[in-house]
């Protein structure tokens, strides 16, 4: 059984690491917030940029370019973003079983976030690269990370690129999701966010013609690859969003722990202290007994 002196020593220690999570957690909600507005403000320009691109290219006659072809031959290419620092609960975890899914074999990664890149070398996959990203997210380092998948998908070896990330649902529930990125083909309908009506309106664009200056192939060639930048830029967005608010949880779990525990050292220490007490008392009556 530990002395009162042990579990005082406990009892200070877990106080400190009460303190120290504490700290974390008010750090990681402060995140969380800007972290949160980020993702949900680019959402509404994202769904609009999906609606646009799936309308033109439904309305547009004869239009062919590289980023919408089809290869039925090549390897996967997988973009995981995973997080720089751990202490975030089962999010990294979660996302990286869904890593472990994909064939290691017919598949090639591509890493943003320290954590992913040790998920890929430890589990002995093929790392084609890795990226890092700051906890507020720029577009530039998006469109560096989107740039490098351009030059990919364009090697003949590759036939699609898809983007493993945590999808921010709630401050509560963050969930692993894989997207379509290359070729838009792929994504034009699936990830249009499109409302039901607004879909069945797209059958209604075969008789509509769109109209390009200079042409086509130079408006769509300059836009897709800005399309792409930013939805790799939302992915970012969401995977902050989702990091912040798992580490401000799981810090809040902590310090609840740790001050349930105190309560129940503190509870064990006093009732040590009072045997202790009743021991002397027992011992000095006695002694007086014996005496008289």
């Amino acid at each position: 059984m530990p002395s009162t002196r042990d579990i005082r020593r406990r009892i200070r220690s877990i106080r400190n690491t009460a303190q120290i999570t504490r700290a974390m957690q008010m750090v990681a909600a402060s995140k969380m917030r800007r972290a949160q507005q980020a993702a949900l403000a680019g959402r509404p320009y994202v769904t609009l940029m999906n609606r646009m691109l799936a309308e033109v290219s439904a309305g547009t006659v004869d239009f062919s370019h590289s980023l919408f072809e089809q290869r039925k031959e090549g390897k996967r290419a997988v973009v995981i973003i995973g997080t720089d620092k751990g202490l975030c609960g089962a999010l990294n975890t979660n996302l990286f079983r869904e890593a472990a899914r994909i064939d290691a074999e017919e598949s090639l990664f591509v890493t943003v976030g320290r954590k992913a890149s040790q998920f890929v070398a430890r589990s002995r996959r093929h790392l084609s690269a890795e990226f890092s990203c700051k906890d507020e997210p720029r577009f530039a380092e998006a469109r560096t990370i989107s740039r490098f998948l351009l030059d990919l998908f364009r090697r003949e070896d590759i036939s699609r690129i898809d983007v493993l990330y945590t999808n921010f649902v709630s401050t509560l529930v963050q969930k692993p999701e894989t997207q379509a990125f290359l070729p838009l083909e792929d994504i034009v309908m699936l990830q249009a966010g499109l409302e039901d009506d607004a879909a069945e309106a797209l059958h209604d664009l075969d008789s509509l013609e769109f109209q390009f200056e200079p042409d086509a192939a130079t408006v769509l060639g300059n836009l897709l690859p800005q399309y792409l930048n930013y939805r790799l830029y939302q992915y970012l967005l969401e995977c902050k969003a989702s990091e912040h608010s798992a580490r401000m949880v799981a810090m809040k779990n902590a310090t609840d722990n740790a001050n349930q525990l105190i309560k129940d050292l503190t509870l064990e220490y006093n009732k040590l202290r009072q045997a202790g007490i009743t021991n002397e008392l027992l011992e000095i009556t006695s002694a007086s007994l014996a005496v008289a």
